[in-house]
């Protein structure tokens, strides 16, 4: 039984378009390198200097690997890792929404008011 990696659109490029991958390894630091040997160039994407990337998140079975050992956290047969890229909005112009508009109205009235 291997180490089931589900990888996010934007890393798939380097699996050849597969949304889930296996891998084999003690530690998520070892499963990413076994990664590396078969889908070259992902390690690149989701470790820097020896940690994972400020803005990728992985989880192990649903649980953030960064409140446990990070990319030291043991991993097992049969454990599945998800690879997430961080999501950020919103915007410099961004204004906020006018104190206004009530729960039910949809847009801000053509007045502006």
């Amino acid at each position: 039984m291997a180490i089931e990696v589900r990888i996010p659109t934007i890393l798939r490029q380097y699996t050849g378009g597969q949304k889930a991958v296996e891998g084999t390894g003690e530690t998520l630091a070892e499963l990413i390198t076994d990664l590396e040997t078969r889908h070259a160039g992902i390690q690149d994407r989701i470790v820097d200097g020896g940690e994972l990337r400020r803005f990728v998140n992985v989880y192990l079975n649903d649980e953030d690997v960064r409140f446990l050992d990070g990319i030291s956290t043991k991993v097992a047969d049969g454990d599945s890792v998800t690879i997430l890229p961080a999501v950020a909005g919103g915007s410099a112009a961004a204004q906020p929404v006018p104190a206004e508009l009530t729960a039910g109205q949809r847009s801000v009235p053509a007045d502006g008011r």
